[in-house]
């Protein structure tokens, strides 16, 4: 199993392992993953497995960060993923987090996302940037708890959506 990286009351964070591909395949099918980061195409285990290889696993390996499965403490299930994040698309590192449905409400993604804010220093980052979809409520609130600043209304590709942009200084 992947050493954890970080660590809570009640979660452990941890690198994703091609292992984790029946939990990582559910929360990419997710309905709220689905309304509010979108449709990845991934229908398959394998499709999964390739997704994380081609995703979390290598950007830690190259940038030394990433997405992690969060799990709970208690049992070892994996409830969502938390992490930092570089985009083509933006400037800087953006904090990421999706959690499957019957785990939302919680309290875990502000958990695990202070967890992961308080780690980026460590990483050598002076700011970290967040996305969200105007119309994702509870993505919103939960950015501004964290400490998180509006910035603007941004298109991060021709003819997206669109995003609010939030970041947060060191």
């Amino acid at each position: 199993m992947p050493p954890d990286v970080l660590a809570t009351a009640r979660l452990r964070l941890r690198t994703a392992h091609p292992d984790d591909a029946d939990f990582y395949l559910a929360l990419v099918n997710d309905p709220g993953f689905l309304e509010h980061i979108g449709d990845r195409g991934i229908r398959t285990r394998e499709d999964a497995v390739q997704a994380l290889l081609d995703g979390p696993i290598a950007m830690q390996e190259v940038r030394g960060h990433s997405l992690y499965v969060v799990e709970l403490k208690e049992t070892g299930a994996p409830v969502g993923m938390c992490g930092l994040i570089k985009r083509e698309t933006l400037d800087g590192v953006d904090i990421g987090y999706a959690y499957l449905a019957p785990y939302c409400g919680r309290g875990y993604a502000y958990e695990a996302g202070m967890a992961v804010l308080a780690h980026a220093p460590a990483l050598g980052l002076k700011r970290v940037l967040a996305i969200t979809s105007p119309n994702n409520l509870a993505s919103n609130a939960l950015l501004r708890k964290m400490g998180m600043r509006f910035e603007r209304f941004v298109h991060l590709v021709p003819g997206d959506a669109g995003s609010n942009l939030y970041s947060l200084d060191f």
